[in-house]
């Protein structure tokens, strides 16, 4: 049976500890959480974990203080399991809402409105006896459900759909940052400098499309900087998408992060889904709109597909 989103079996560490170095010198750090398997850590593997993750050099006496088990998910290895289907010996993880009747997107837009432009019982007096078909009709905004933005949408004269580059987009090798559960609304350039970006789309997995279709999901919502956004650009990230309401903060008029990476031609994915699925790294992004002229967002049916 497949864990439910709301629910945590998962556990971690929390922890301080104290680092002497044989050269001289220490280092020290506060409520520290890792990933654990089981109930229970030793201090000692806790050590080597630290020592391991932090590639330290000459360590002398490690001290851990304070531990204590917490249920928490997990954040380095996430199960790419569950509602996933197989073929061909890969995962596939649909990454993307559904689009339905009414669904509110981006407050202040409208909902798309969806119907029969031929029904099946007025395609009979069309078609032969026993041949009916449904052709359906949608109006919507092209900020309507997970979307794509290109440059276009920002910059009069930035490429648009049409233009945009299937390598950006298609069988892109991909990388998940958490930041689930974190205290701050605002996901700063710190919390990507862990991760090797360059050349790959980064997924940045904030927890907030649990409140997709509710008020909550509206207000509040977690964001990148201005300074998170300049650092993607200049360590090369092909796409930049995320869990959440908007990737910029929406409380002001201005919008950095989309202005930074839609100015340097690397394109956004909003209101992604299902990220807590995906491993770290070792799977390949797709995210491929329809190919418009003329218009800078859409829908995309955002997956990825692992090996297994």
């Amino acid at each position: 049976m497949r864990r439910r989103k709301t629910d945590v079996a998962d556990k971690r560490v929390c922890f301080d500890f104290e680092i002497e170095f044989l050269n001289g010198g220490g280092i020290q750090g506060q409520d520290f959480r890792l990933d654990i398997d089981g109930d229970d850590i030793s201090d000692d593997a806790l050590a080597a974990h630290i020592i391991a993750d932090l590639r330290l050099l000459m360590v002398g006496q490690v001290r851990i203080l304070n531990k204590r088990i917490i249920a928490e998910r997990h954040k380095r290895n996430a199960a790419a399991a569950g509602e996933s289907d197989r073929s061909n010996g890969h995962s596939f993880i649909d990454l993307s809402h559904s689009i339905e009747d009414g669904m509110m997107t981006y407050k202040g837009l409208p909902a798309p409105i969806m119907c029969d432009h031929l029904s099946r019982e007025a395609s009979r007096n069309v078609y032969s006896s026993g041949t009916e078909f449904q052709i359906g009709k949608i109006e919507m905004v092209g900020n309507t459900g997970t979307y794509l933005d290109t440059p276009f949408h920002r910059y009069p004269d930035g490429y648009d759909l049409a233009a945009l580059e299937l390598d950006r987009v298609s069988n892109v090798e991909g990388v998940v940052v958490r930041v689930e559960g974190g205290d701050v609304r605002a996901i700063d350039w710190t919390a990507f400098a862990a991760t090797e970006v360059s050349a790959r789309a980064v997924l940045v997995q904030t927890g907030w499309d649990r409140h997709w279709r509710t008020d909550q999901y509206f207000e509040a919502h977690p964001f990148l900087t201005a300074a998170a956004a300049t650092y993607l650009r200049d360590k090369g990230a092909l796409l930049v998408g995320i869990d959440s309401y908007n990737i910029d903060d929406v409380s002001g008029g201005d919008r950095p992060v989309h202005t930074i990476l839609l100015g340097a031609g690397i394109p956004i994915v909003e209101h992604m889904t299902r990220l807590d699925q995906l491993p770290n790294e070792g799977f390949r992004f797709w995210a491929v709109p329809p190919k418009i002229h003329d218009m800078g967002t859409f829908p995309v049916r955002a997956h990825a597909i692992l090996s297994r």
